[in-house]
C-alpha cells in the first residue's frame, strides 16, 4: 500500500463525540463541571426568543430533534422572554440566540456582564458556555450564541455533529449514533470568525445524474412551469441543511436546464430563511441565469456592444427579484453559454459592463453604499486575460482567482493585489465538462492535493470566498466535506495530520474502531491516488504498460488490495451502517477496480489475440463480463434503500471519443483467437517479459528486420526492484501440450519446471530468478522450452537468460542503478538542506505513486525566490554502471505537478537540477500561453493534466560511479513527485520504474 500510517497523528475525535476538526465540548459520561443535556431520560429545555432569525429557529428545531434521535429523549422548545413562567420554571435550561437580534440573550449578557467580546462583529462566530444566574429564577444555564444568524446556526449543528448526528445522515444515509446520555462542558466550545468568509459549492454539470434524481424524487416528472427543472424548495431546503451542517454558507444552483429564481418562486425566500447566501455562477451575472433565462426572457443577441439597454433591463429584473435576501453578486459578463464573448469584445466594453451593473446596484438599494453590497468578479478563462491585459475593476469588488478546471490554481493575488478592500477568492473544481476530457463519474479529487493548492490560497489571502464546483455532488461528498472544513478553520489542518480528516470522517459514518478508520483512510488515499493518476474517462487499454515492469499487473495488484479492505470492513459493518459505506467508500473501490480491470484486460486481449496466444479468448470474456459487473454496481446503487438513489450513477464513463461525454457506455474492442485451427509455427507460443513479440514464427517486434530472428532473450541486474524475470508460455491454437522448461546451470531458477497446456489451462507464466551468490560478473543461462504435443513433432526453443551480478562499494549509501535505469521518490532524499525557515517538506498520499514534495513554508523565503544553488535543496545519491550510448551521459526526468504560475508573469515557477558538481540547470517548466488560456501542452489526451505531471528533462555527465543528484528551490508552489535517470534502459511506461534498491 502506498499510504503509510505512520503518518498519522492520534484522532480529532476526542472524548467519544464524533466530530471532525473541531474542539470538543460534548461527552457521553458526567464529570463534576459539566452539563447535562440529557440525563437519566430527562432532557434539558431548549429556549429562544421569538424575535430571533427564522433560520435560527429552524436550527434549533433540528438540534432538538438530533437530540431525540440521539438520545429517544425529546427537549422541550420554546419561545420565551427573561420573565416567562415556563423559563423561570425549567431546571437547568438551555438558551440560544444571536447577539443583537435575540432579546433574551441580550438579556443574559446585560444581567451577567458575560464577556461576549471575543465573538462581538465578527463573522459567523459563536461561543458556548454554562452561565450562573443568567436570568432572574434560573440559577444556571447553558447559552448558545451566535454572532450573527448563521454563527448561532453552526453553534447548534457543531453541537449535533458532536451528539452524533452526521452532516450526511440524509444526503449519505449515515446512521445517528446513539447515546442514553450527553453532557457538554462548563467551559463549552467556541469559534471565531472563520479563514473563509464565503464557502461556497457550485451544482453543476447536473445531466444526466443529478437532474434526473432530482426529478423522480422532487417532482410528479414534469418540473418547472417554464424551465422543465426539478430544482424546487423541496430540493433546494435539503441541500441548505446539509450545507449548513458542513458550515458552507453560500451557493451557486445548478444552471444548465435550470434557473434558481424561476424554477420555484419560494427558492430564493427558503435560502435566505435557512440563512444561505445565493450567487449564480462565474459566467452568470447579476442573479440571472444563463443561458436559460435568457432564453426565456431575453431580447436580441447576447451582445452588449449592440444590446446594451435589453440585457441592462434583463440584470435590473435580477436584481429587484434578489435584492431582499442576503446575496453575492456576479458582476462581468461572458458569452452565452459559458463561452468567450465574440471577438469584437474589448476592455472598455466589459469595464463599461461593469460600470453599469454598478449603476444598477446604486439604483436598485436605494442609497446603500456600494462597498456594502457584496460583488465577486471570478477570473476564469478568457476573463484571466483582461485582467492581465489591464482591466480592471473598483477594489470593493472581490478577485475570484481560478483553476484550470483540473485542481491547479492558475493564479493567487500577488503582494500588489493584497490590499484591496474587495480581497480575493478562489473557484475551484471537483468535476468538469471540457477539455482534455469530461471527468463527472465518481470521486477523483486527492484530498491532498485539494490541501496543497487551497493552502497557497490561504497564505496568499485568497480567503474571502471560496467555490467548488462539485458537479451532482453525489458521490463527491467527502472531499467536499473538505473543501468547507479546510475554509472553515484552516489552521486545524496541517501536512502532518491532514490523514486524520479521513479517519475521523471514518469514525463519525461508519461507527469504526480507529484500526479500522486508519484502514479506511488508506483505502480513501490510495483508491483517489488510482483514480487521479488518470482520470477514469481517460483511461484506455494501453493506459499502463502491459510489458514493462509489470506496471499494468501492478495497478490491477494495487486494486485488489483495496477491494479486499473495502470488502472485509463492508463485511464486517452492522445492516445501518452498510448503505453509507457502499455509497462513500466500497462503490467507487468497486467501480474504480471495475473499469480499470477492464480496460488493462482489454488491452492484454488486444496484445495476445497479436501474439495468437489462445488465452486472449479468456480475457474477452472476462472483458465482457466486467462491462457487465460496471452496469451491475451502477444498478446496485440505484436500487439501494428501496431506490433511493436512483438515477445517481446515470453517468457514462467509458469510450470516449473525444471531450464530451458519450451518449452510452460501450464495451471496449476485443479480439479472439481461432479454438479449431492448429497454429502454423507450432503448438506453443512464447514470450518473453519485456515484449510484446512472440516465438516461434516471424514477429516484426523480435528483431529489426522481423523475420529469421534470433531466439527470446531477457536479463536481469542484480539491483533490479523486481528480482525475477518471467516467460509466458501458451497454447497458439487448438492442440493441447506438456512443456518443460530446464535451465542449463544451477544459478537459474524457474518457478515452474513442467506442466501442461489445454483449452481449460491456455497459459502458464514461469518466473525465472537467480540464486546471486553462484553469480559472479556476467553470466548467461540457457532456458530450454521444451513441447511435446499428440500428433505433432517435438518443438524446443531455447531462451537466453543474463544475469547480471552488479556491485558497489561497500561505503556506498544511496539508489542503485538496476536494469538501464534508477527511480527515485521526491520524498526519499538523502540529504534535506534547509535554507533560512524553508524547507523541502512532503505532501503525504499525494500525485501518482507515493507523495510530492514541495517548500515550506508555502510563500517560500517572504515571497523572495532563489537563483539555482543558494536555495534549499535536495540532495540524492546514486550508483550508476551504465550510461547512455556508453558516451558518459544520462537523462534526468523529474516529474513535478502541473502547477501554474502563482506569482504571476514575471515569477514562473522554476526548479533548479544539478549532477555532482556542474551548474545547475534552471528549468521553468510550465510554458507561456496567451493571456487567459493554456499552453498546447496542457491539452490532450497525453498533455499535462492528462498525465498529471510536466516532465523536465536534462541531459547531464555522470560516468559509471557514484553521483549526486540535488534539486534546488527557485520558487514556492513546485510540487515534485517522482525523479528518473535513464542510464541507457528505461522503457516507456505511464508511471515510470518502480523505486530503484537502495541501500542504506
Amino acid at each position: 500500500m502506498f499510504w503509510r500510517r505512520g503518518a498519522l497523528l492520534a484522532l480529532f475525535a476526542c472524548g467519544g463525540a464524533r466530530a471532525i476538526g473541531q474542539d470538543t465540548c460534548v461527552s457521553f459520561q458526567p464529570s463534576s463541571s459539566s452539563f447535562s443535556v440529557v440525563s437519566k431520560g430527562k432532557a434539558a429545555h431548549v429556549f429562544l426568543s421569538s424575535d430571533e432569525w427564522p433560520g435560527v429557529q429552524l436550527a434549533a428545531a433540528n438540534f432538538v430533534s438530533d437530540i431525540q434521535k440521539v438520545t429517544g429523549v425529546a427537549p422541550g422548545l420554546s419561545n420565551a422572554t427573561s420573565s416567562s413562567a415556563t423559563l423561570s420554571s425549567a431546571t437547568l435550561p438551555i438558551l440560544v440566540g444571536t447577539l443583537g437580534k435575540s432579546s433574551l440573550i441580550d438579556q443574559v449578557v446585560n444581567n451577567t456582564n458575560l464577556d461576549v467580546s471575543a465573538i462581538d462583529g465578527k463573522w459567523e462566530a459563536f461561543l458556548t458556555k454554562v452561565v450562573s444566574n443568567p436570568l432572574p429564577g434560573v440559577s444556571k444555564a447553558y447559552v448558545i450564541i451566535g454572532a450573527d444568524k448563521r454563527g448561532t446556526i453552526f453553534a447548534l449543528y457543531d453541537h449535533s455533529e458532536q451528539f452524533g448526528v452526521s452532516p450526511w445522515y440524509w444526503w449519505a444515509d449515515v446512521p445517528v449514533a446513539t447515546h442514553s446520555s450527553l453532557f457538554v462542558a462548563a467551559s463549552g466550545c467556541s469559534h471565531g470568525t472563520p479563514t473563509v468568509k464565503y464557502r461556497g459549492i457550485f451544482l453543476n454539470d447536473e445531466q444526466p445524474a443529478l437532474q434526473n434524481w432530482a426529478m423522480e424524487k422532487f417532482t410528479n416528472g414534469t418540473g418547472a412551469a417554464l424551465t422543465g427543472s426539478p430544482f424546487n424548495h423541496f430540493f433546494y431546503t435539503k441541500l441548505f441543511e446539509l450545507m449548513l451542517r458542513m458550515k458552507s454558507n453560500y451557493l451557486w444552483p445548478a444552471q444548465w436546464s435550470s434557473a434558481f429564481g424561476v424554477d420555484d418562486p419560494e427558492n430564493q425566500f427558503f435560502a435566505d430563511w435557512y440563512g444561505i447566501v445565493m450567487g449564480t455562477s462565474h459566467e452568470e451575472p447579476m442573479m440571472r441565469s444563463i443561458p436559460v433565462e435568457w432564453g426565456l426572457f431575453g431580447q436580441g443577441p447576447w451582445d452588449y456592444n449592440t444590446n446594451s439597454q435589453n440585457i441592462y433591463n434583463f440584470w435590473v429584473e435580477g436584481i429587484e427579484r434578489a435584492k431582499p435576501y442576503e446575496g453575492l453578486y456576479t458582476v462581468g459578463m461572458r458569452g452565452n453559454g459559458d463561452l468567450p464573448l465574440g471577438p469584437s469584445t474589448n476592455i472598455a466594453l466589459l469595464e463599461k459592463v461593469v460600470s453599469d451593473q454598478r449603476q444598477i446596484f446604486t439604483n436598485q438599494f436605494n442609497g446603500t453604499p456600494l462597498t456594502s453590497i457584496p460583488q465577486v468578479w471570478t477570473l476564469y478563462k478568457e476573463v484571466e486575460g483582461y485582467y492581465d491585459q489591464g482591466m480592471r475593476v473598483p477594489d470593493d469588488i472581490t478577485l475570484m482567482w481560478t483553476d484550470d478546471n483540473w485542481g491547479n490554481i492558475r493564479r493567487y493575488p500577488v503582494l500588489s493585489e493584497r490590499n484591496r478592500t474587495g480581497g480575493a477568492g478562489v473557484y475551484y473544481h471537483f468535476d468538469y465538462v471540457g477539455d482534455p476530457r469530461d471527468y463527472k463519474w465518481i470521486q477523483s479529487t486527492q484530498i491532498s492535493k485539494v490541501f496543497e493548492q487551497m493552502s497557497l490560497a490561504v497564505d496568499r489571502q485568497a480567503t474571502e470566498v471560496w467555490v467548488v464546483n462539485v458537479g451532482d455532488l453525489k458521490p463527491l461528498e467527502m472531499a467536499t466535506e473538505f473543501f468547507i472544513a479546510y475554509g472553515w478553520n484552516s489552521t486545524r489542518w496541517s501536512l502532518t495530520n491532514l490523514n486524520t480528516f479521513v479517519s475521523s470522517w471514518a469514525q463519525r459514518e461508519f461507527a469504526l474502531n480507529t484500526q479500522d478508520s486508519i484502514e479506511v483512510a488508506s483505502i480513501i488515499a490510495n483508491m483517489t491516488m488510482f483514480l487521479s493518476r488518470r482520470k477514469p474517462e481517460l483511461l484506455n487499454s494501453t493506459t499502463y504498460s502491459l510489458i514493462n515492469y509489470r506496471e499494468a499487473d501492478n495497478v490491477l495488484a494495487g486494486w485488489n488490495t483495496l477491494n479486499e479492505s473495502a470488502t472485509r470492513i463492508y463485511n464486517s459493518l452492522s445492516s445501518a451502517h452498510k448503505a453509507a459505506f457502499f455509497q462513500l467508500v466500497y462503490h467507487p473501490v468497486q467501480a474504480g477496480y471495475t473499469l480499470t480491470n477492464m480496460w488493462i484486460s482489454a488491452g492484454n486481449n488486444n496484445m495476445r489475440t497479436y501474439q495468437a496466444r489462445l488465452s486472449a479468448n479468456d480475457l474477452a470474456e472476462q472483458v465482457q463480463a466486467l462491462f457487465e459487473q460496471d452496469y451491475d454496481l451502477e444498478h446496485e446503487y440505484h436500487t439501494l434503500l428501496d431506490g433511493k438513489w436512483d438515477h445517481m450513477m446515470d453517468q457514462t464513463h467509458v469510450m470516449y471519443y473525444y471531450w464530451q461525454e458519450v451518449t452510452q457506455n460501450t464495451m471496449p474492442p476485443v479480439s479472439r483467437v481461432s479454438t479449431r485451427k492448429p497454429n502454423i509455427a507450432g503448438v506453443m507460443r512464447i514470450v518473453p517479459e519485456g515484449t510484446v513479440a512472440a516465438w516461434p514464427g516471424d514477429d516484426q517486434y523480435q528483431c529489426s528486420q522481423g523475420y529469421n530472428c534470433p531466439p527470446p532473450a531477457i536479463s536481469l541486474d542484480a539491483f533490479s526492484p523486481i528480482n525475477s524475470r518471467y516467460v509466458d508460455l501458451g497454447m497458439g491454437g487448438s492442440v493441447p501440450f506438456t512443456f518443460t522448461a530446464t535451465p542449463n546451470v544451477s544459478w537459474a531458477k524457474v518457478s515452474v519446471a513442467s506442466g501442461s497446456l489445454s483449452a481449460t489451462k491456455p497459459e502458464q507464466r514461469v518466473e525465472i530468478s537467480v540464486d546471486w551468490s553462484q553469480v559472479s560478473g556476467v553470466q548467461i543461462a540457457q532456458i530450454l522450452l521444451n513441447a511435446t504435443a499428440k500428433g505433432q513433432p517435438p518443438f524446443s526453443m531455447p531462451l537466453y537468460f543474463t544475469a547480471n551480478h552488479t556491485r558497489v562499494p561497500t561505503s556506498f549509501k544511496g539508489f542503485v542503478e538496476g536494469n538501464g535505469g534508477i527511480a527515485i521518490e521526491a520524498a526519499h532524499a538523502t540529504r534535506n538542506t534547509t535554507v533560512g525557515d524553508v524547507t523541502w517538506t512532503e505532501i503525504p498520499n499525494y500525485g501518482r505513486t507515493l507523495s510530492g514534495v514541495t517548500p515550506w513554508p508555502r510563500l517560500g523565503n517572504n515571497e523572495a525566490n532563489y537563483t539555482a544553488g543558494s536555495g534549499p535543496s535536495l540532495e540524492y545519491d546514486f550508483y550508476n554502471f551504465n550510461t547512455v550510448g556508453e558516451a558518459g551521459n544520462v537523462t534526468v526526468t523529474v516529474q513535478v505537478s502541473p502547477s501554474f504560475n502563482a506569482n504571476g508573469d514575471d515569477r514562473p515557477l522554476g526548479l533548479g537540477v544539478q549532477v555532482d558538481s556542474e551548474t545547475p540547470q534552471t528549468t521553468y517548466f510550465f510554458p507561456t500561453a496567451a493571456p487567459g488560456s493554456t499552453p498546447p501542452q496542457w491539452d490532450g489526451n497525453d498533455g499535462f493534466v492528462a498525465n498529471g505531471v510536466i516532465s523536465i528533462i536534462g541531459n547531464f555527465t555522470a560516468w559509471p560511479g557514484a553521483h549526486t543528484l540535488k534539486l534546488w528551490m527557485i520558487e514556492p508552489a513546485v510540487v515534485v513527485q517522482k525523479i528518473i535517470i535513464d542510464t541507457g534502459g528505461v522503457q516507456p511506461s505511464y508511471l515510470g520504474p518502480p523505486e530503484s534498491v537502495v541501500i542504506a
